[in-house]
């Protein structure tokens, strides 16, 4: 059955649609204004009529965004991923989506508008990875609108994103990294640090770690948790992903700074009246875990200014033993899996800045292979 465009005025156009019978036997119709000419009218019209004859319609939803994006992480979102995770959905949600698009229907958000707030993020001094964040939320609870039959398709598909500025790292030379470890020997962190920057691990992971995560003997390091914390509460949670979750070799020295760590757990619990044992590597006084800011603040940043190196975070240590790592020639699948990177193109996409002195070793390694001899003989 054929639809009809009726014109409502000046580019103002009806289009009715024949949809079928209802279950009571009512015939149910589609009408849409549509604003423009007669041609965008009969275009519309026959779409409509072919997702109909297609099986392929979605009857538009009136829901609005919010309450919908609401529902979506109740019912979708936070039975599947960490709290830290959900929070920052949840966060992103309240200060950038809801704000600008919270009022709309979702049958009714368009490429054009919800490209009009990406871009409005960026005038306003957001970082495009902001916005990527912000995008890659409203994306995936659009997606699942479209599972649930609440849209016929993502508009967030045909939205482009501004160009991600690559965030600078600031790894320690292997000089720097030398000198940091020397004054480490005057912290109370000392094993903390020394773990950080030989093993490559997340601090997260690091305050994650328990006693019995560490094998003495063969000198490993199994990470099976990290710490984050939700709303101002200290969580341990399982890793995102199975690379996360890995096994670390560390090196003896970093053994020793940990036996020694240990023996001195051993003498604040003696000590303590009240010590609340978890189990854990890196405690407070009374067990509890460690605020990560005070570590940074009281025992890094002093370090690093006695020491006289640059103003760097916690988890540039990370960045310095991959650095450090890379350039030493070592195979960067074996880095990516240290670190725990999902793949190694993520590791060689951070580390890129090592990639040039990389070639210029491999070039040294086939010169010496292939023509070093060769050019002797002839000699």
């Amino acid at each position: 059955m054929a639809g009809q465009v009726v014109k409502r005025g000046k580019n103002k156009y009806l289009v009715r649609v024949y949809m079928g019978l209802d279950s009571e036997g009512k015939r149910i119709y589609h009408n849409k204004t549509i604003h423009g000419n007669s041609k965008d009218a009969e275009k519309y019209k026959n779409k409509v009529m072919r997702d109909r004859d297609m099986g392929d319609y979605v009857k538009p939803s009136k829901e609005l965004l919010g309450p919908f994006l609401d529902k979506w992480l109740e019912i979708s979102v936070k039975p599947r991923v960490a709290a830290s995770t959900y929070k920052g959905y949840k966060d992103y949600i309240k200060a950038y989506l809801k704000p600008s698009l919270g009022n709309k229907s979702i049958s009714k958000l368009d490429p054009l508008e919800i490209q009009e707030v990406y871009n409005n993020m960026i005038k306003r001094g957001l970082a495009p990875r902001t916005v990527g964040y912000a995008h890659g939320v409203l994306r995936s609870a659009l997606k699942q609108a479209v599972k649930w039959n609440l849209i016929a398709k993502n508009p967030t598909e045909l939205v482009d994103l501004p160009k991600k500025r690559k965030k600078e790292i600031q790894p320690l030379t292997p000089e720097e990294a030398a000198r940091f470890m020397t004054y480490t020997v005057y912290s109370s962190w000392k094993a903390f640090f020394s773990l950080l920057l030989a093993s490559g691990m997340r601090p997260g992971e690091a305050l994650g770690l328990k006693w019995e995560d560490i094998d003495f003997e063969k000198g490993r390091v199994h990470i099976q948790r990290a710490f984050s914390k939700v709303n101002d509460e200290w969580l341990l949670e399982v890793p995102k992903t199975t690379q996360s979750r890995r096994s670390i070799p560390i090196p003896p020295g970093v053994i020793e700074d940990l036996e020694e760590h240990r023996l001195g757990q051993e003498e604040v619990k003696l000590k303590a009246e009240n010590y609340n044992d978890y189990g854990l590597v890196f405690a407070g006084k009374n067990g509890d875990p460690p605020d990560y800011r005070n570590i940074y603040r009281r025992h890094f940043k002093p370090l690093l200014k006695d020491a006289g190196l640059p103003d760097i975070r916690l988890y540039d240590l990370r960045h310095t033993c991959a650095t450090i790592l890379l350039a030493a020639g070592e195979n960067p699948k074996i880095v990516s899996e240290r670190l725990g990177h999902a793949s190694i193109t993520l590791t060689l996409d951070i580390y890129s800045h090592v990639l040039p002195d990389m070639q210029d070793q491999a070039t040294a390694k086939l010169e010496a292979l292939l023509f070093n001899d060769s050019h002797t003989e002839k000699n």
